[in-house]
């Protein structure tokens, strides 16, 4: 049996993950905060608009279209990696019994934490949270969904 483990030889089976999980938790996240949420009358997540004040905050002006790159990227693989490489072993090393869904959670709310503390407060500027407004908190259910849905698909196919 093959172990998902970025450090064995199947390196492809591993990236393939990697690339399922991200495509699969961006559009689950996308799907939530863009459409679902506005849907039932909650706020609508913007992470390109994020991305691209994030991104000129750091480099000045950006070409159109980088912060969508940059969402999709992190999405796809930054993110993901971070589950697989970080999360995953830290959880294994120190606490062995707990249920994968429970690191996926909270793997989630460190994405959240890191999104609009991190990026949209430290970096680009903005209150920190957002100002725990409607934003806030669809942010935080999406950012778990996320975790979820990534953790899940690597999980899976481990």
């Amino acid at each position: 049996m093959t172990t998902l483990n970025p450090a064995t030889p199947d390196l492809t089976r591993t990236a393939t993950t990697v690339l399922v999980a991200g495509a699969l938790a961006t559009l689950a996240f996308d799907l939530f905060g863009q459409g679902l949420s506005p849907l039932a009358g909650y706020a609508r997540l913007a992470p390109v608009g994020l991305a691209q004040q994030t991104l000129n905050t750091v480099f000045g002006s950006v070409p159109k279209g980088m912060a969508d790159i940059l969402h999709i990227l992190t999405g796809l693989i930054a993110y993901p990696l971070g589950y697989l490489l970080i999360a995953r072993p830290l959880a294994a090393r120190l606490l062995p019994r707990l249920h994968w869904s429970v690191v996926a959670t909270a793997y989630g709310v460190g994405l959240w934490i890191f999104a609009l503390y991190v990026m949209a407060h430290l970096v680009a500027g903005n209150p920190a949270f957002l100002g725990f407004t409607g934003i806030t908190w669809v942010a935080l259910w999406g950012h778990v969904l996320y975790g979820l849905v990534a953790a899940a698909v690597i999980e899976r196919r481990a």
